[in-house]
């Protein structure tokens, strides 16, 4: 029998194995609804705020003071959300966890798909359980359809290892491999950490399991902050792209062995979406 989540009531102890990672980066107000409502489901939390300049990091340090199980960690500047990502990985890792569900501050991603999500991963630990974005009409369609290349890519990239949604940063990662693959390459630290984590990840052997989950566009009078650049990141995810692909065909000949073989990471092909 695979182990199941507490009761849906509030947490008020850490879960042993999983905790939730919120890199934060100038969302202002948006940051403490989204803590808010990850508390709600999950514990413990952490924050890592990525050297935020709108006054965020006191407040959720003072939040934290009232809560033991909210952990608020602040780089002195900012230096990219997958460098803040690293940086909670680590502190996760130094208290006990495996795993980390990462979800950013915005108010993007559902915090009530966080249950869902981490049981999934504690049923398949070797695994990383991916956010499927489901798009609504707030969304922009430049972006909607860009990522479509961003995911042909990546899908190629991993020889078709089911990585159905390459940039939705809503997943649930395990730890080490995760720290691994950051420590040994310079990259992954800024907008191109999402696309290039999973690629590395499968080729380290973790099989991707995909989830829907809705994403939402908040516009300004909501309260959404976007940090997207739409040049500058495009550039970075083309660098990257480029670097993967480079890499994918010194190693295709073992890809291809283990998809023949249905090893890691393709022994959940057919069968990792709901």
């Amino acid at each position: 029998m695979s182990p199941t989540l507490p009761p849906t009531s509030p947490p008020t102890s850490p879960h042993p194995t999983h905790a939730l990672l919120i890199p934060s980066y100038n969302t202002g107000p948006k940051v403490y609804e989204t803590v808010r409502a990850a508390r709600a489901q999950w514990a413990p939390v952490w924050v890592v705020v990525d050297g935020s300049t709108d006054g965020t990091a006191e407040g959720l340090q003072a939040l934290a003071a009232e809560d033991a199980l909210l952990k608020v960690l602040v780089l002195p500047h900012n230096q990219g959300k997958g460098a803040a990502v690293l940086h909670g990985l680590q502190a996760a890792r130094a208290a006990g966890h495996t795993h980390v569900l990462a979800m950013d501050s915005d108010g993007q991603h559902p915090a009530e798909l966080i249950r869902a999500f981490m049981q999934a991963s504690i049923e398949k630990p070797d695994a990383m359980v991916l956010g499927e974005p489901v798009f609504d009409a707030s969304a922009p369609l430049l972006r909607v359809r860009g990522r479509r290349i961003s995911n042909g890519w990546t899908n190629l990239e991993t020889l078709g290892a089911g990585i159905h949604d390459s940039l939705y940063g809503f997943r649930v990662y395990p730890i080490e491999p995760l720290i691994a693959v950051m420590r040994s390459q310079p990259w992954m630290r800024r907008f191109d950490f999402d696309t290039e984590a999973v690629v590395r990840l499968a080729w380290r052997g973790v099989a991707p399991i995909n989830r829907k989950a809705p994403v939402k566009y908040l516009s300004a009078e909501e309260g959404g902050v976007s940090h997207f650049h739409y040049v500058r990141d495009n550039v970075l995810l083309t660098w990257m792209h480029t670097r993967l692909m480079v890499e994918f065909g010194l190693r295709l000949p073992l890809l291809l062995l283990r998809r023949l073989l249905r090893q890691p990471p393709f022994q959940y092909l057919g069968r990792n979406s709901d």
